[in-house]
């Protein structure tokens, strides 16, 4: 039986892909930081997909601090077994002008959302190593793909899961083990409506034509895109050709950015 663990577990991205899991059967680990928000997932996975109690695991867990999050995982495997998939879907987003970002908030999205996909790997890594067999599945964003404004810390964050999960990839294949990365645009999820509030007017010029994607949506592509092994997962053409051929494409859409901004500007 697959076991898979999911950081962020406890709802959006991560629990619509452990909805996905448990219609499968497999054993689910979830993993979040608020243990109120992981007990309702773990009910509502059992009573409305069908997954068995004994086959989820929750564990209460920061994964921008190593000892932790090492910790949550090796209990996750000790209950059920070895990891087979592993899921990083944990992540922050605080956006603001880099001028209003404060030190703490900038450092907060790196530690969460790149050190803590970082942390997490290799609490798995050397065991799926060994056993020739697993797949790792890091969550970036459409961000991770191209600058917006009033992202800084979020885009420094998504672009260097890339640059990870690229050289990752090249390494891991040696031994057997998966890679894949995912680029999600604005997803429903309650971060997402925590995100909202705070976007500046800039981004949501150039953002906020693009209509989001269900958790549910996301999740089925990702999920597809594990089953066929592939190493990138893109939604939707724009983020495909940024994926693809982003040296070529990304001076048009910078150029439209500029101008959607200077217009919302008054300029």
């Amino acid at each position: 039986m697959t076991h898979v663990i999911i950081t962020g577990g406890s709802s959006g991205i991560g629990l619509a892909l452990a909805s996905l899991y448990a219609g499968r059967g497999a054993r689910l680990s979830l993993i979040a930081r608020s243990r109120d928000l992981l007990e309702l997932a773990a009910q509502t996975l059992a009573s409305k997909y069908g997954a068995r109690e004994s086959d989820i695991h929750i564990e209460a867990a920061d994964v921008a601090n190593e000892a932790e999050i090492g910790s949550a995982i090796g209990r996750c495997i000790e209950a059920l077994g070895p990891c087979d998939i592993l899921v990083t879907s944990a992540g922050i987003v605080e956006p603001a002008p880099f001028l209003d970002a404060s030190s703490a908030a900038f450092r907060r999205q790196m530690e969460t959302n790149f050190s803590g996909t970082v942390h997490a790997v290799r609490a798995v890594y050397p065991d799926m190593v060994q056993r020739r067999s697993g797949h790792i599945v890091m969550i970036s964003s459409g961000s991770g793909l191209i600058g917006i404004y009033g992202y800084t810390a979020y885009c420094a964050s998504k672009f260097a899961l890339r640059g990870f999960a690229e050289a990752l990839r090249s390494e891991a294949r040696c031994h057997g083990v998966g890679v894949s990365i995912g680029f999600p645009p604005d997803t429903e999820t309650p971060q997402f409506e925590r995100e909202i509030a705070e976007r500046p007017r800039e981004a949501s010029v150039v953002m906020g034509v693009v209509r989001p994607w269900s958790a549910e949506a996301v999740a089925r592509k990702i999920v597809d895109g594990i089953d066929r092994k592939r190493f990138e997962v893109y939604f939707g053409l724009t983020l495909f050709l940024l994926g693809r051929f982003g040296p070529a494409v990304r001076p048009l859409i910078n150029w439209w950015f500029d101008r959607a901004i200077a217009r919302s500007r008054g300029r």
